[in-house]
């Protein structure tokens, strides 16, 4: 049970509104969260995503897996507990940035369905677009450009997903991009469908 502190006094009711900031930009705040295993092609399509939207005028935020915990997240591990406190985290700066009225890109293997409906349930069912993006596991280790799959190969990373930390798929998500017969520019493309949609 948490605990209450009352000498917490959020001022959300007191600042600029969303739908005010949404007027401002002129465009509907939302968040798409790609979830996928390591080299699935994540962080491409967002970045790709977030340069084709911002061309056409939106106001985009890509929130990165390895940005965030270069930063933010930097004092994670890799444990599920720690994995569930890093998409903790990223979700509740997502929601600042939804209420702010960007469109929110979050690039993050998130590996399990508990922890993505805890993303789900902060960021709110109505703002949160999960995108998976289904890239086979092989395919993912000839990608490899970190190294990652080696060392967890040859036992130097323990608890890696897809290896000896199991990736659980998403049950209905909103989109599915399968980049092993699909370009990253149509990634994209089907990505910004949910935006205009």
């Amino acid at each position: 049970m948490k605990k209450s502190n009352n000498n917490i006094h959020p001022i959300f009711d007191r600042i600029v509104s969303r739908k005010e900031q949404e007027r401002l930009l002129n465009q509907k705040g939302t968040v798409l969260w790609f979830t996928g295993l390591s080299g699935s092609g994540k962080s491409t399509i967002a970045e790709a995503l977030e340069r084709k939207l911002y061309n056409q005028g939106y106001f985009v935020k890509v929130l990165d897996g390895d940005n965030i915990r270069s930063g933010i997240n930097k004092n994670l591990g890799f444990s599920l507990a720690d994995r569930k406190e890093n998409v903790r985290r990223i979700a509740e700066v997502a929601k600042l940035f939804l209420d702010s009225g960007t469109i929110v890109l979050c690039s993050f293997v998130s590996p399990t369905i508990e922890i993505r409906e805890l993303a789900k349930e902060i960021i709110g069912t109505n703002d949160f677009k999960e995108i998976f993006v289904d890239t086979p596991l092989t395919i993912c280790e000839k990608r490899d450009v970190k190294g990652l799959y080696k060392k967890a190969r040859a036992g130097e990373i323990k608890g890696f997903t897809g290896i000896d930390s199991p990736f659980e798929a998403p049950i209905n998500p909103a989109l599915v991009l399968k980049t092993e017969n699909i370009t990253i520019a149509d990634c994209s493309n089907e990505a910004a469908k949910l935006i205009e949609a």
